[in-house]
């Protein structure tokens, strides 16, 4: 059975979506079958790993049971995909029913055995689809920058995540919190750093210790349809990626080797004396 991964925070513009999509890549790369799920209405996620959200069935069709999960899934080149789109906005008003929280993780039981994982991008909101996320996951990872109203939203979403446990999801664990756009050089960003880890320690969790660069190359990948490892996989960004893949898989980062080379050009023929 697939593990499941949602990633979420309630303010936006903190990197959930690059996060998703970069997590989709970097899996990919190492061999696992990821399915990814946008429950955002703004449907970027969809729109990054080069899903048609206007052509056929998307998440909305499932939460309103006019689709079969599997009537939805898109193949792209790094992963499967459930796209979204702005339809999914009106999921809060038309769904009334008893049981509306389970929604996803039950449609989810019957296709996640295709997976190894799954990954879930959340909208910048605390909604029924925020909600169904955390059902249906095994864990959260949650972004954030190093912005004071960021470390707002995680103090706020932190009373959701309880009442989940407490009520939906007893097995629901924060797999850590990233910090995206990190520049170290900052006084602000130690501050904010040190105010994380004491929520993160609140949360029975950590702060990541990868830590995600601002990069323009990561504003370039979703333009081609492509995730980070896709499109520029020796990036700083790709590699800082893949050593988070590597920290949330609980798998030692690959040690790397560089051979120096000597000054000057090689030799093409030996000397005479040399033979």
């Amino acid at each position: 059975m697939a593990k499941v991964i949602a990633v979420t925070n309630q303010k936006g513009g903190v990197g959930k979506t690059t996060t998703c999509a970069s997590l989709c890549g970097c899996l990919a790369a190492l061999g696992k079958k990821v399915l990814a799920i946008d429950l955002d209405p703004q449907g970027n996620f969809s729109f990054s790993l080069g899903a048609d959200a206007d052509d056929g069935y998307t998440i909305y069709d499932v939460f309103k049971g006019n689709a079969d999960i599997y009537d939805t899934v898109r193949h792209c080149s790094c992963c499967d995909v459930i796209p979204a789109n702005i339809m999914l906005s009106g999921v809060e008003l038309e769904l009334t029913s008893v049981g509306r929280e389970y929604i996803l993780k039950e449609h989810l039981a019957t296709i996640a055995g295709g997976y190894d994982y799954v990954i879930i991008d959340t909208p910048p909101a605390l909604s029924i689809l925020t909600i169904n996320a955390y059902n249906a996951a095994n864990f959260l990872i949650i972004p954030m920058i190093a912005e004071i109203l960021s470390l707002q939203g995680i103090a706020q979403l932190k009373e959701t995540i309880f009442a989940v446990k407490k009520y939906y999801n007893k097995s629901l664990e924060i797999k850590g919190i990233l910090l995206n756009k990190y520049n170290p050089r900052l006084i602000l960003t130690k501050e904010v750093e040190e105010l994380a880890n004491i929520i993160a320690e609140q949360l029975d969790t950590d702060v990541f210790e990868q830590k995600i660069s601002g990069s323009v190359i990561l504003a370039e990948a979703p333009a081609h349809a492509k995730t980070i490892y896709e499109y520029a996989p020796r990036s700083k960004a790709a590699k800082e990626y893949m050593n988070l893949t590597y920290e949330v898989l609980g798998l030692e980062k690959p040690k790397t080797t560089e051979k120096k080379l000597g000054r000057g050009r090689p030799r093409k023929q030996r000397r005479p004396d040399e033979e």
